[in-house]
C-alpha cells in the first residue's frame, strides 16, 4: 500500500511571511499525523525560506512523544549543515536532491551517470548513520542501472511534468508511461519507489493505479491547497483514499 507524507513547507511559507507564530508548522504536522500520514516531509533550505533547523527539531520531538513509530522525512541538497542537520534528528528518511539553493522548487532529478560517484560516497555515509536514502529521479528508465549503482535505496520519482499535465489526454498518458517504465526499471535493481511533485487527489488516483509498488508519496503545494477548502484533516484523508484506490 502506498503511504502519504504530508509536506509542511508551505505552513512554514506563510509563517515567515509575517514573522508570527501562525500557522503553526508543529501543530499542522500533529493535526496530519492524527489524521493518518505516515509521515511528515522537510526541505530545510539554506536561505530558511520555509522550513528551518527549529522546525525540524520541534518535529522530530513531536513524532518522539506523540507518534512513535512515525517518519520523519528530511529532503535536500546534500550539503554539510543539510547533512549535519539530518544526523542530528535521527531522520528515518533522507531524500537527496540536485538543487542550486536558489531555485523555487525541486524541478529535475539527479543525473546518476554523471553523478553516480559523487552520490555513492553520500548515500553510504548516510547509511552508516541509519538513514534510508531516497533519490530525486526524472521519468528516465535508462537512469536507473546507475542510480542502483549508488547503494541507495529508493529513488523518488519526479512526477513535476505528469501533476502539470492536470486534464486526461495525450500528454498526461505519455508522462504516465514514463514514470511506469521508470519505475519497472528501478524496481528490476532492487529499488523501491517513492514519488512527488504537483501530485492532486485525481493525480495520485491515477499513478498508485499505474504503479502500484509506489512506497511512499510525498505532498505539500496541492494538499495545502485542498486544505483551504476542507480543513488539514480532511485533507489528508482525501489523499490517504487515493493512495489506497478508494
Amino acid at each position: 500500500m502506498t503511504e502519504l507524507s504530508v509536506n509542511l513547507n508551505v505552513a512554514a511559507l506563510l509563517r515567515n511571511r509575517r514573522e508570527h507564530p501562525w500557522p503553526s508548522v508543529v501543530g499542522l504536522g500533529r493535526i496530519a499525523l492524527a489524521a493518518g500520514a505516515v509521515g511528515l516531509t522537510v526541505h530545510p533550505r539554506p536561505d530558511e525560506r520555509h522550513t528551518r533547523p527549529g522546525d525540524v527539531r520541534d518535529l522530530r520531538a513531536l513524532i518522539d512523544t506523540e507518534f512513535p513509530g512515525r517518519e520523519l522525512n528530511v529532503e535536500g541538497f546534500p550539503e554539510e549543515r543539510f547533512l549535519a542537520l539530518a544526523k542530528e534528528v535521527r531522520a528515518e528518511q533522507v531524500t537527496l536532491v540536485p538543487d542550486d539553493p536558489a531555485q523555487a522548487t525541486s524541478d529535475h532529478g539527479w543525473d546518476f551517470k554523471a553523478q553516480g560517484e559523487y552520490l555513492s560516497g553520500v548515500v553510504a555515509a548516510l547509511k552508516r548513520d541509519g538513514h534510508r536514502v531516497a533519490l530525486f529521479a526524472d521519468a528516465d528508465a535508462d537512469q536507473m542501472a546507475a542510480a542502483a549503482a549508488t547503494g541507495t535505496d529508493r529513488v523518488e520519482l519526479y512526477t513535476g511534468p505528469y501533476g502539470s499535465a492536470y486534464e486526461p489526454g495525450p500528454t498526461l498518458d505519455r508522462e504516465l508511461a514514463a514514470l511506469a517504465a521508470t519505475a519497472e526499471a528501478a524496481k528490476a535493481r532492487g529499488l523501491d519507489l517513492n514519488a512527488g511533485h504537483d501530485l492532486t487527489v485525481p493525480g495520485v488516483e491515477r499513478l498508485v493505479a499505474k504503479i502500484p509498488s509506489i512506497a511512499e508519496v510525498s505532498i505539500g503545494h496541492a494538499l495545502f491547497c485542498d486544505a483551504l477548502t476542507y480543513g488539514m484533516d480532511e485533507t489528508v484523508r482525501r489523499y490517504l483514499a487515493a493512495c489506497r484506490g478508494a
